[in-house]
């Protein structure tokens, strides 16, 4: 396929459009809205009443500065409600249950929220009476995982060994079938995006490695490690954003390449093992230590994962901006901060430097 010229610039396509955001009260999709309302986006969010991992959206003070819409995402008349009082240009589908521990104790739940979740999202794009178009978001654990040290292919065989893993597999399964069946000539793209493990300002959710580390320095405790040699692809929060908003603008000017799959990684050198992380933060921190609390009777996760983004970079013009240095820096930085200043303030300018090192590389 023929690679595609974009660069920051283009995202000011968003200045005015009407963009929902599922999943807008978590980590990622708090640090979308904020990057979107900055653009001068109408953003609509849709969200559990409750999430536990809404830290962000409060802190930042986001529902003051969009439709803050509540629901289950498993809910397809609610959803469909709001599809009709808002009437999206696009949707960027993030909400999740995104925990792999988490799927094992309720995979009921999982399957519900992850795969018809996704359904119901394409079934209110297939039945709205104006052009949509989507940018799902699943995970780069979609691919059935062979441990393998070289990085999976968009084209590779998708799986799950775990619940989550197989219900994110399953959205993607569901993304292709509603592309061919209903979308092929309907003027309305669907793009699904697989990205990495993210770091960033923000993130407190149980069993990630960032907020695990960040709480235990504060309250003076060694970081407790659950798999230190597991090697992960490792980026900050905003390098996939970017790539989701460059599919978002390649949708909205009705650009067909686009309504694809792919692949948001860090380059090689951010492709390291949980210990390398944690031994960054510490350095960052200026103090602290960390454990290893591996149990052996542990539910299976992955050891291996890594990602091919050379699809990303040939065609879309994406490319990681931060090493895994910077990343853990900017990350520790935010933590460091947040209580001194105001939250949103404090991710744009986050935002804005990271625009200025896109603009350098372009």
């Amino acid at each position: 396929m023929e690679g595609v010229e974009i660069d920051m610039r283009q995202l000011n396509i968003y200045k005015g459009k009407k963009v929902l955001v599922t999943g807008h009260t978590g980590f990622k999709g708090s640090w979308l809205s904020i990057w979107l309302t900055g653009l001068g986006a109408n953003v609509t969010g849709f969200s559990l009443q409750d999430w536990e991992n809404d830290y962000l959206f409060k802190k930042a003070r986001l529902s003051g500065r969009l439709s803050d819409e509540r629901g289950d995402i498993s809910d397809l008349k609610r959803l469909g409600e709001v599809f009709a009082l808002h009437k999206p240009d696009i949707v960027f589908h993030l909400a999740a249950q995104p925990l792999v521990r988490d799927s094992y104790r309720d995979p009921v739940k999982t399957f519900l929220t992850n795969t018809m979740g996704t359904v119901n999202i394409l079934e209110c794009i297939r039945s709205s009476a104006h052009a949509v178009s989507g940018v799902i978001i699943t995970t780069d654990k979609c691919y059935k995982n062979r441990e393998q040290s070289i990085g999976y292919k968009e084209t590779d065989v998708l799986g799950g060994h775990d619940p989550y893993s197989a219900s994110k597999a399953a959205a993607e399964l569901v993304i292709d079938s509603y592309r061919n069946s209903f979308f092929a000539d309907s003027g309305k793209l669907v793009a699904s995006a697989r990205a990495g493990n993210n770091l960033g300002g923000g993130d407190n959710s149980k069993d990630r490695i960032m907020p695990d580390c960040i709480y235990a320095l504060k309250e003076g405790r060694a970081i407790a490690v659950r798999n230190p040699d597991s090697t992960r692809p490792w980026q900050h929060v905003l390098e996939p954003l970017y790539g989701y908003m460059l599919l978002g603008y390649g949708l909205l000017c009705g650009k067909a390449i686009f309504a694809d799959s792919w692949n948001f990684g860090p380059e090689k050198g951010s492709i390291v093992p949980v210990s390398n992380i944690t031994d960054l933060v510490v350095k960052y921190w200026g103090s602290g230590r960390w454990i290893d609390s591996h149990d052996p009777d542990s539910p299976h996760e992955a050891k291996l994962l890594s990602l091919d983004i050379s699809k990303a970079e040939t065609i879309l013009g994406w490319k990681p901006k931060w090493n895994i240095e910077k990343t853990v820096k900017m990350t520790v930085d935010w933590y460091r901060n947040v209580d001194k200043c105001d939250a949103y303030r404090l991710c744009m300018d986050q935002i804005e430097e990271y625009v200025d090192a896109g603009k350098e590389n372009d």
